[in-house]
């Protein structure tokens, strides 16, 4: 399973061959979907339509061939998908190949150019609405960074314990804690030690989540990203006693993160996490409204396009499933717009996106109701 990071983006946004394949396909985690194998026969038709078009423009066998192989291995590898999430990203060329398992509910697309096509990533490398997952039980700890539609492991061994012995100082037992819920609603839990031990169970436990909250701190107050805790209920309040990072989230992923993977960590994540995910993209939106009057901002493609190989666009907003077909020249600064892709015409979308990341600009992908001016396809907030 493979999440895309930024340095990939780039890599796949730099890469240029003479046939470069671009497959997006929707994909279901679990259910009957999963069993009937629905999300590998739509992988083996959308390469048949591939394959015959690649036939039709003339490409060599030979390098059709070279291209199918990994994804025919793909096919074959039955592990691969029984852990799928909500969409699939391949990116295949005669000496290149890589595929992304991510949760992104993908379109059904397929391009085929001079290089990929990475506009449907861009949702997975807005830096804004990212966060950290601290999953957490008395005999492990991890720490993840995630956004809405990524998420990554962070090496954390030597920063803090990784159990609880390792903090008290004695062999701990998970046998000689008991927890003991009072009344039906589970309302309340008790702590009880075996063998007439004095120890306070509770104090120890607060012992070595503050043990991991201070090897924590200096990584986790460099970005200030909101941390979000993933461990069982009775824990979390002894967390947030034990807690000095000024940023933690006041809810709970409740429940075992032994019993997730790392797709099922993200998607808990999401549930607790998602009223606070679109909140600077909202404030960008309204930032494009009120500026729309005046030269910070912009709907015309010909000047995004220029504006961005300049540097000088802060944000950049994409209409989602949509496409503009044209080409771009670098020394005049010159749009030239095309009615299809074909005769060698590129998406001047996805030129603006990749562009855009790499000036280090954010870009968004926006339904159409959504963007600030409707009547274009893209719009842009420029830099002061």
């Amino acid at each position: 399973m493979s999440m895309i990071n930024e340095k990939d983006f780039k890599e796949l946004a730099n890469y240029k061959n003479e046939i470069c394949v671009s497959i997006f396909i929707p994909t279901q985690r679990a259910g009957k979907e999963v069993l009937e194998g629905k999300n590998k026969k739509h992988l083996h038709s959308k390469w048949v339509q591939i394959r015959k078009e690649l036939k039709e423009q003339n490409v060599q066998e030979n390098v059709i061939n070279n291209i199918a192989k990994p994804i025919e291995n793909l096919l074959e590898n039955r592990d691969f998908w029984r852990h799928q999430s909500d969409g699939l990203a391949i990116f295949a060329s005669e000496d290149y190949f890589q595929n992304y398992t991510l949760p992104v509910n993908f379109d059904d697309y397929h391009y085929i150019s001079e290089e990929f096509y990475v506009k449907p990533l861009v949702h997975a490398m807005t830096g804004d609405g990212k966060f950290n997952i601290l999953a957490i039980q008395l005999e492990d700890v991890k720490l993840f960074e995630a956004s809405k539609y990524s998420i990554a492991p962070v090496e954390i061994e030597d920063l803090t314990p990784s159990r609880l012995e390792e903090r008290v100082g004695f062999d701990y037992k998970e046998k000689a804690l008991q927890f003991r819920t009072q009344g039906e609603g589970g309302e309340k839990t008790q702590f009880h030690g075996h063998g007439g031990s004095e120890r306070d169970e509770k104090t120890e436990i607060k012992q070595f989540f503050r043990a991991v909250d201070q090897g924590l701190k200096e990584y986790l107050n460099r970005e200030k990203l909101p941390l979000v805790v993933y461990c069982q209920d009775y824990m979390f309040p002894i967390y947030k006693d034990a807690n000095t990072y000024n940023h933690l989230v006041d809810a709970v992923i409740p429940g075992n993160p032994n019993d997730s993977d790392l797709m099922g960590i993200h998607q808990k994540a999401i549930e607790v996490m998602e009223p606070f995910l679109n909140d600077t993209r909202d404030e960008k939106i309204e930032k494009y409204k009120e500026l729309s009057s005046t030269e910070n901002t912009t709907s015309a493609i010909s000047d995004i396009i220029a504006a961005v190989h300049q540097g000088k666009v802060d944000t950049l907003f994409i209409e989602n499933r949509a496409e503009v077909w044209g080409d771009y020249n670098e020394e005049n600064m010159k749009v030239e717009f095309a009615e299809n892709n074909e005769n060698g015409s590129t998406s001047l979308l996805n030129l603006a996106a990749k562009k855009t990341i790499e000036m280090g600009g954010k870009v968004y992908l926006v339904e159409h109701e959504f963007m600030p001016q409707k009547k274009s396809k893209m719009n842009a907030l420029l830099r002061f």
